[in-house]
Parts: structure tokens; sequence; C-alpha cells
């Protein structure tokens, strides 16, 4: 990996790279986005069969398209049962870890007569994108069903592309049907996400959509993005140690690895204090991605987006690491949780050198649908916040509302607007 010493201008010059990679700069593609969106806007059905038909090569009709109970149980017999209590313990503590953040109607009453608070609700529908091809990911199924089933959304909605053979990943479905899903259907890419927001004879349209995928599943969501709420634009995965001269070289190499394996414009950048420890995790790295098996994307993502940055103190690495909003950040420092403190920015804080970056990606309980490309700066975790909306109450006596009537007023008449000075005027006439 290489090597630079950190100043104003390579930080700035290394923000400005990572920032290429945002899925909005991919305009080439947007075109053809937009295509398929408006077909399946106006064909529904006939569309999604046709494009699945084109892309995955796979016949589905709408008698096949949806998964049935049969369809399910197949997958739950063929799953490793090793597996599937893996998957059991991870649910478990991601179901916890998202009953934490559950939040509760509230309602505030005054005695001059006053209620205010505010409603909590569930959504009514939420469709789910999980990618297929030629991986399995049963870890996005249950991060992206399981805040919404604890939300209390009744109707959770997965979609997923099937194979050339008609049919859904076992262990895929296998993770829909313990998260929680209602309905999972066989269609994948821009046209399950514009099925989704728009509906079509099979599909019936959701209130959200979420998950993640390529870059056409990623430029679909936003350009439905108004239809229907959706939880974000994902760029390619990242990750951030932050690491003094008590780091594990060996440690770190592997943590950098592990986001860099995901595709070549995965980015994986060490921040330090320590020139020692730079050297040192360039040279494990190199030993590693010789051993592993994607050699060839962890060359091209090290190449493009991989850096060790060398600081001349703590808090000008802190600083930048707050600069570049990691979605993944390690703290491997003497003091880690005094770091953890000073950092602003960062999708998920991983602390101390035992808590590796999997360790979020598969079972600790924290989701690991995170924001990217900089946007941990206004953006959280996917949560059980996303699938709730919130509304206002208000009631005021008649008592109240005189005391204050003429307020209200004045300040309707500053603004010009007499009907709604009169709505309140007329109710002390």
């Amino acid at each position: 990996m290489r090597i630079i010493k950190l100043d104003h201008a390579a930080r700035e010059n290394i923000l400005s790279d990572l920032l290429k990679r945002d899925p909005n700069n991919y305009d080439s593609y947007g075109a053809v986005v937009q295509e398929i969106v408006d077909t399946v806007k106006e064909k529904k059905d006939e569309a999604v069969f046709a494009y699945t038909k084109k892309f995955d090569k796979a016949q589905i009709t709408k008698e096949t398209i949806r998964v049935t109970e049969a369809e399910i149980e197949e997958a739950l017999k063929s799953v490793d049962s090793g597996l599937l209590e893996v998957m059991k313990k991870s649910m478990n503590n991601i179901r916890r870890y998202h009953q934490m953040q559950v939040r509760r109607s509230w309602f505030d009453s005054q005695p001059d007569g006053t209620i205010l608070g505010q409603k909590i609700t569930a959504l009514e529908s939420v469709g789910v994108y999980v990618p297929g091809g030629k991986a399995a990911y049963p870890s996005s199924v249950l991060m992206n069903i399981i805040p919404a089933e604890v939300a209390g959304v009744k109707r959770i909605v997965m979609v997923t592309p099937p194979g050339k053979d008609g049919k859904v990943d076992p262990v895929t479905l296998t993770a829909a049907c313990l998260a929680g899903a209602t309905e999972v259907y066989k269609v994948g890419g821009a046209q399950a996400i514009a099925a989704l927001a728009f509906g079509t004879e099979s599909i019936p349209r959701v209130n959200k959509i979420v998950g993640p995928g390529n870059i056409f599943v990623a430029l679909a969501k936003k350009a439905v993005y108004g239809h229907v709420s959706i939880d974000s634009i994902a760029g390619p995965s990242e990750i951030l140690v932050l690491a003094d001269e008590t780091a594990n070289p060996r440690f770190v190499a592997a943590d950098l690895l592990s986001q860099a394996e995901h595709d070549e414009l995965a980015s994986a950048i060490l921040v330090t204090t320590s020139p020692e420890l730079a050297a040192q995790v360039s040279a494990e790295a190199d030993r590693f991605v010789k051993e592993l098996s994607r050699k060839d994307i962890l060359e091209k993502s090290l190449e493009n987006y991989g850096y060790i940055l060398v600081a001349d103190t703590m808090e000008e690495a802190i600083d930048t690491a707050n600069a570049i909003a990691s979605e993944h950040l390690e703290i491997v420092t003497r003091n880690p949780f005094e770091v953890m403190t000073r950092i602003q920015n960062a999708g998920a804080i991983f602390i101390g050198e035992y808590s590796s970056e999997p360790l979020g990606d598969y079972f600790a309980g924290p989701n690991h649908v995170l924001p990217t490309n900089g946007t941990a700066k206004f953006f959280s975790p996917l949560g059980v916040d996303d699938f709730i909306k919130k509304s206002s109450i208000i009631y005021y006596s008649r008592e109240a509302l005189e005391s204050v009537h003429k307020d209200i007023i004045a300040f309707a008449k500053a603004e010009h607007l007499t009907a709604h000075a009169n709505s309140i005027k007329v109710r002390f006439e």
C-alpha cells in the first residue's frame, strides 16, 4: 500500500478522489435507468418479466414471480444446520440492539388546557432490496428486515434477482423467512425498484424502499424518490483505521483488506501517527493480498483508493478522520475510548483491536447499512427510525386559545394572511 505524509494538500486530494465514487456522478447510466423505471411504470408486469428475462436470463410469470411457501420450506431444509444456528444468533443480537431504538408516542398536558404531543406510527409497507447474482447476502437481509419488523411495519416485501432457474438463493430466502418478510418476489435491478415504487399487477406498491444494490439499483432509488421514500443512495464500501504505535500491524492490514475485497471502488485508509506502523501495515497487506481469494479485486481497490497516511499528531489524524467521515471507522490507539469522544463523523465506530469491522457486518447487532461517501456528516445508520413516521398532536381548550388568540391574529396579519387571522377571530366574536 502507498504511504503518504499527511498534509493539507494530501488530505484535499484524497477527499476529492473519494468523492469520485459517488453514485450521483455516474450520469452515463442515468438515461438507461430512467427508461427502465418509466417502462415498468407504464407496462407493469409485462416490463418486469421482460427485463428479468433480459438481465437475469430467467423466465418469470405472474404465477411464479412470488415465492411460495413450498419454496421457502425447500430452502429451509437445504441450508446447513450450523449456518442456520449462526444466523439465528446474529438475528437475536440485531433484534435486541434495535429494540433499544424504539420510540414511544408522548403527550404533554398543561393546566391551562393545552395538550401537545407526538404520535409514532410505523410505516404501512416497506420494500427491501437484496442483491443476488453470484453471491448470497443473508446478513443484508437480516439488517434491513429486522429493524422494520421491530418498528411494527405490517407488510415487509423483499425483492431479489432470481437465478437462471427462476429460483431465489436458499440462504437468502431462509434469512428472509427468519427475519420476518411477509412477501418475497423474484425480481432485481432497476425494474424491481420501479415495481416497488409504482406497483404492478403482481407487486403492490410500498411506502419506502431500503437496501443496497449496484449502480443501477442506486440510481433507480434516486429516480423514484418522492413517489416513495428511500433509505439512501449507497456508494462503495469504505473503512478508515485510526491507529498509533500500539496497534498490531497484522490486525490493521487484515481489517483494511476486509473492505477492499468488496469491489474495485472500495476504499481502505489507515491514518496513523507512527511511520513504523505505516511501513509494517503496508508489508503485511502486500503479504495478505497474495494469499487471499479475491486478489485481483484487492489489488485494484488498493491501487485506486487505498492509502496509508502518516500524521504528525493524533489531533491531525482525528481531524482527517472527521473530514473523510468514513462508513466504518476503527480506533486502535492507546486510549481508544478517549479518541472516540472526539470523533464527530463516522457511520459505525469500532473500538479496540478485537472489534474488527466484520464483527459489525455479521454479528454484533448494530446495523451494517451505513452512510458512505462522506454522508456520515449528516446521515445515520439504518435503524428503527427509518421505518416510522411522526405526527404532531395539538389540543387547545377554548380558554387556552382565548388567552393567546390576539397574538396569533397579529402574527397572521403580519404575514398578510387574513384568512388565517379570521380562522382564529371568528371563535371569539
